[in-house]
Order: structure tokens, then C-alpha cells, then sequence
């Protein structure tokens, strides 16, 4: 039975209907093919294991989609009351790895260090959380070379020219992911390279034989390197258990590499690898997918290059469902920037203005019912545009309360808790500009400087001050309420 979503209460906004359950939390499941109620298999703790970066260049802002879908599960499954044990890979062994080290002269660790590193930064200008657990690919070579041991003791491997393969006729389902029938290709080639094309099903490398001057590792196996479908397996299993409660990662990885981590880890264990397989698909330019090999794709340093602000980054990532593919577009871009500044210009209202004492029930209610919807929607396989769509006709009703003098001071505590409730899974409401340097206190205190100045008649100086700040991201506004001030 699902779990209820009882991490939500903690934002309950007032006038919040407990009465009315939210929607149990539902994914759909790439491997049943249907959506499907989630709670963990243990513990209250979701057992998560997501594909990390290959680090043999800058990540794209087409990785980024994914791991930002990745973000914002975590977070729902947090708000629904669960504890979170996550493990992402780092691949820091494979072949382009190799390649591109050799070309540069430097060693694995050398080359992938700068990569890591800057996948981290960029995680961090973007705002996704940190794993419970990072696991680089080469600090478990030895854990891996006794996986495909035990796979070779139950005759699921071959070794051929000093590589070791997985037979997969070896293991009847394989297929059962990607929903490709294979039963009438499963024996016969082997591929050494770790991505081939989706309808072909050979055998695949588990263990590498190293070639002249590539870095490799003495095990008892023999010398070599592994294969890219074992790395996952392997940590996977070692630190989340044999069976996971998510697997997840972009859509690319069904086949072959997901599908190849379930044949390997199951002929391993015996039991299910994972019980939810979730999957985001592409961010497109202009029809195809973004991706290095096509030449079509920019990195988040690229866009950043261009002005834009993390936020509107993420807001844009984050805005279609994860399962329907986004196109990047700079307009989307822009866009996104102007949904943020609305909903920043809605909570510096609420913050700053002033309204009549009291409550007006009629908008305690309608706060509720855009709070449920909020919540339901991400908790309908994480429909983000539904979930905005709540957050704007709330804000768009709540403005036009404002603006007719029916929005009540009782009605401030339950929206920008409604707001909080919002950005505890978007983060998009802190500005992270040049305005993010100067405390609010000294904001307060220009302010103030800047009021006795005009009342002083001292405009020159009223003026100066409203330069000073802007120069450091601050926006003044004069209403009649008095002055306002935002971060650009």
C-alpha cells in the first residue's frame, strides 16, 4: 500500500482540509509498462540508485534535464514522508575516458578530476542535491572483478582474446525492459564497445583485455579494465542490497545498458534487480535529442556565458513532465526568467504590502485547494506542468484579490506558506544574482537612507543610493505602500 503523503503536513498552508488525503504517490514503471502506486520495499527508505555522469568532458545541459528530474524526485519522495538512501555513479574508467586522457597526455585520475569536479560545481550552480552516496566506477574495480567471477561460476560468461563476455542467452528475460524480442537473437556476436543501437542484442563486454598503453588493472581474472554495465550493477547491489526500489535515468540507458544491468545482476542474485524503473526523456533542439555526438548541444557554462540565471535554467528543465521531451529554445529561456520574476513579485506583495485585518474564507479555501492540486500533481508520476499550473491561476487569483482589496492580512501566513511548499521542490525563488552579495540588513538600511533623503528633498542623494543598489542587484520600487526591493 502507498505510503500517504505525510511529509507534505509540514507545509500545510492555513485553512489546509486534512480531510482531504492527498493522491497516493504513483510512477510509471518503464519495466511493468504501467502506473504504478510507489512506497519503499523496507523501512520507510527508498533504496534509489540514477545513472551519474561518464566524466570525460563537460556535462550538457541535456544530461542536466535528467538530473534534474532526479532532483525533483528525490524531493517529492521526501515531502511524501520518505528517508532517502541514494547512490549515483561516477564513471571515471571507459572508452572515451581512455582515449581522450591518452590524447592529453594525463593520467585517468589527471583528466578525470577536472570533469568531476566541474559535474559537481555545476550541480551545485543548479541547485540538485547531493546523493547519499557518490561512487566513482575505479574505487570498486576489485568488487567487480569478483562479480564476474561468480558470473562465470554460474556459466553466464565467456572469455575470448583476454576479454570476458556475458552470455546473455544465458538469461531468458533479457528483453524484458525495453519490451524488444530478442528470443530469436541471443547467442552468436559480442560487442566491445558499451553503447550499440537498440534492436541488436549481442554479448557484452564484462571485463576488458587492455590494449597497447591503456591503463589496467591485475585481478585475478586477469589483467584489464571493466566493462561500463558492470560498474552500476555492482555498486548498485553493494550498497543498496540486491533489489532496489528505483533505478532510474534517461531514457537513452533502457537499452542497452539498463537492460544489461538487469541480466547481469539477476543471474548474480536470483531476485529482481529493481521494482520501479523510471526513465526522463530527451531535451530536443530543434527535433532531435541534445547530445554531444550530434554537435548540438550547450553545456551550462555556455548558457550561463549568455546571461541567463541558474533559476531560469532549472525553472525550464524542470517545467515539462519528465517522461515527454522538452525542446530548448532561448525563448523558453526567457520565459522562464518572466514566470520567475511573477511569482518573486507575487511573495515581495505578500511580504510588503499592506491589507485589511482579518481572513477571507473564500481565499483560506481557495489556498487549500491550489496546495491539493499542487501536491497531487507531483505525486501523479511528478506532473510538474500540472503542478505549475496550480502555483499560476493561484497566483494570478489571489493578485486580482489583492487588487480589488478583498485579500485579507489572514490570508498572508497560508499563500506564502503555499509559496514555501512550492519552492521546497522547484528552488527557484532565491535569487543567485550579483544581488545575492549584500545582507538584507544593509538593503534596509539604504532603504531607509534613501526615504530620508527624499523627505530631506535631497534628491540627488535619493537618486545615488537607488544606483548604488541597482549596481549590486537591487531593485527599488515606489508604491503606496511604501518602498519595495527585490533581487535581480
Amino acid at each position: 500500500v502507498a505510503h500517504p503523503a505525510a511529509g507534505w503536513t509540514t507545509h500545510i498552508p492555513t485553512g489546509y482540509d486534512e480531510t482531504s488525503p492527498s493522491m497516493a504517490l504513483r510512477f510509471y514503471n518503464t519495466l511493468t509498462q504501467q502506473v504504478q502506486e510507489f512506497a519503499p520495499a523496507r523501512d520507510n527508505t527508498v533504496r534509489m540508485y540514477t545513472c551519474g555522469p561518464t566524466v570525460y568532458d563537460y556535462a550538457h545541459i541535456g544530461n542536466f534535464r535528467t538530473f534534474t528530474f532526479v532532483d525533483l524526485l528525490r524531493k517529492t519522495l521526501r515531502a511524501n514522508g520518505f528517508g532517502l538512501n541514494h547512490v549515483m555513479n561516477i564513471t571515471d574508467v571507459d572508452d572515451k575516458i581512455i582515449r581522450n586522457a591518452a590524447a592529453q597526455g594525463k593520467t585517468l585520475e589527471e583528466y578525470t578530476a577536472i570533469y568531476t569536479q566541474a559535474f559537481l560545481d555545476d550541480c551545485e550552480t543548479l541547485r540538485l542535491e547531493r546523493p547519499e552516496r557518490l561512487t566513482p566506477a575505479t574505487q570498486h574495480i576489485d568488487d567487480m572483478a569478483a562479480a564476474i567471477e561468480r558470473l562465470g561460476a554460474g556459466n553466464h560468461t565467456y572469455a575470448s582474446d583476454g576479454s570476458i563476455y556475458f552470455r546473455i542467452s544465458t538469461f531468458p528475460q533479457y528483453g524484458k525492459l525495453s519490451h524488444n524480442d530478442f528470443s530469436g537473437n541471443l547467442a552468436g556476436a559480442r560487442v566491445d564497445v558499451d553503447e550499440y543501437e537498440k534492436a541488436d542484442a549481442r554479448d557484452f563486454a564484462l571485463w576488458k583485455a587492455p590494449k597497447p598503453g591503456e591503463r589496467f588493472w591485475e585481478e585475478a581474472i586477469g589483467p584489464g579494465r571493466p566493462g561500463w554495465h558492470i560498474e552500476c550493477s555492482v555498486m548498485a547491489i553493494k550498497y543498496l542490497g540486491e533489489t532496489l526500489d528505483i533505478h532510474a535515468g534517461g531514457v537513452d540507458l533502457i537499452f542497452p545498458h539498463h537492460e544489461n544491468e538487469i541480466a547481469q545482476s539477476e543471474s548474480l542474485t536470483g531476485k529482481p534487480f529493481s521494482r520501479f524503473w523510471l526513465h526522463a526523456e530527451f531535451l530536443m533542439v530543434e527535433g532531435q535529442k541534445m547530445s554531444k555526438s550530434l554537435g548540438n548541444y550547450l553545456t551550462l557554462r555556455d548558457v550561463l556565458a549568455r546571461g541567463y540565471e541558474p533559476e531560469a535554467i532549472r525553472y525550464l528543465l524542470a517545467s515539462a513532465p519528465y517522461r515527454k521531451s522538452l525542446n530548448f529554445t532561448f525563448d523558453g529561456l526567457k520565459s522562464s526568467a518572466t514566470a520567475i520574476e511573477r511569482l518573486r513579485n507575487f511573495k515581495l506583495r505578500l511580504e510588503t504590502d499592506r491589507y485589511p485585518e482579518g481572513v477571507q474564507e473564500r481565499l483560506t479555501a481557495r489556498t487549500a485547494a491550489a496546495s491539493q492540486a499542487f501536491v497531487d500533481s507531483l505525486n501523479d508520476d511528478l506532473n510538474t506542468a500540472e503542478a505549475l499550473a496550480a502555483v499560476f491561476e493561484y497566483v494570478r487569483d489571489a493578485n486580482s484579490a489583492m487588487d480589488t482589496g478583498e485579500f485579507r492580512s489572514g490570508n498572508v501566513a497560508g499563500a506564502l506558506e503555499f509559496l514555501s511548499r512550492f519552492d521546497s521542490i522547484f528552488d527557484v525563488l532565491r535569487p543567485t544574482g550579483k544581488g545575492g552579495h549584500i545582507p538584507d540588513s544593509e538593503v534596509e538600511s539604504l532603504v531607509a537612507e534613501r526615504t530620508a533623503a527624499k523627505k530631506a528633498r535631497n534628491f540627488v542623494a535619493a537618486d545615488r543610493i537607488r544606483e548604488q543598489l541597482l549596481e549590486r542587484g537591487i531593485v527599488l520600487e515606489d508604491t503606496k505602500s511604501g518602498v519595495r526591493w527585490k533581487r535581480k
